[in-house]
């Protein structure tokens, strides 16, 4: 398996969720544990929350990108699953209203509209949630996934 460290150049790490639905929170809580145990200037944390539409131009010349989600696949809660960016692309060719856009659509629209400014690498990590309702605490299931998720990506992007 390849690691981080075996490609060069700017890196760039993007939570997606939401902080006040439960175990949505997955990807923005993971950006926020990266930022307090810090990183090189290399690696950037950008937190997308449920703004799909910025990741297009966060990505922009970035050579590899790394997305963090919640999921609900029907895995158990706290499972962390990789998903190859091109999979996370791969979506059914619908009619997409603005409001309904997610970051899987906002990056497959990037990988046409940037041309040679997309990322070489795409990375996907999942972690599998139980509750997302408003108001809904994040998990211990999904809380412990982060931190595993956290320890996980930082020995691959210092090495």
């Amino acid at each position: 398996m390849k690691t981080f460290a075996d490609r060069r150049g700017p890196t760039i790490v993007i939570g997606c969720g939401n902080l006040l639905c439960g175990d949505d929170a997955a990807g923005p809580t993971l950006i926020r544990r990266l930022r307090d145990r810090g990183l090189t200037a290399s690696i950037r944390c950008f937190d997308a929350a449920t703004d799909a539409i910025t990741v297009i131009d966060a990505i922009r010349g970035m050579v590899r990108v790394i997305f963090v989600d919640a999921c609900s696949s029907g895995a158990e809660p706290g499972t962390i699953l990789e998903v190859s960016g091109s999979e996370a692309e791969d979506i059914p060719p619908t009619r997409i209203a603005l409001h309904s856009v997610r970051w899987n659509h906002a990056l497959a629209g990037a990988r046409r509209m940037l041309g040679p400014d997309f990322p070489r690498e795409v990375n996907v990590w999942l972690i599998e949630g139980r509750h997302f309702e408003p108001g809904d605490p994040l998990t211990s299931e999904v809380d412990q996934a982060i931190d595993r998720l956290v320890a996980r990506l930082l020995n691959d992007l210092e090495d």
